[in-house]
């Protein structure tokens, strides 16, 4: 038996909602975009390629989601990028935590 919508629904709240993921790691400290990459496999089993979370890293920072912060390292003269969630970010991740705790109970009810 194919699970063609099973499979749709959690590919619509894994790989498209990643924004939801990762503000809920840089709701906890600031990350580098490797780091959330790692973390979103570990963490959540979400299997996505690094490239598609830097992508989304730089639409949420134009959507001011996110503020990227470069870390200059003066001995080698390296310059690491770092993310970190804004109070605009937190905000629309709390409007949608609720949303999808609202839709949670509106289908539990079934």
């Amino acid at each position: 038996m194919e699970k063609v919508a099973y499979e749709r629904l959690v590919s619509k709240l894994t790989k498209e909602n990643l924004w939801m993921y990762i503000l809920s790691m840089l709701n906890e400290r600031p990350m580098y975009g490797y780091e959330v990459a790692t973390q979103l496999r570990g963490r959540y089993d979400v299997k996505v390629a690094t490239i598609t979370v830097y992508v989304v890293l730089y639409r949420m920072s134009k959507e001011g989601l996110v503020r990227r912060l470069v870390d200059r390292d003066s001995k080698l003269g390296l310059r690491k990028v770092f993310y970190q969630a804004t109070e605009k970010g937190l905000e629309t991740y709390r409007e949608g935590l609720k949303f999808i705790e609202h839709t949670y109970q509106m289908l539990k009810k079934v």
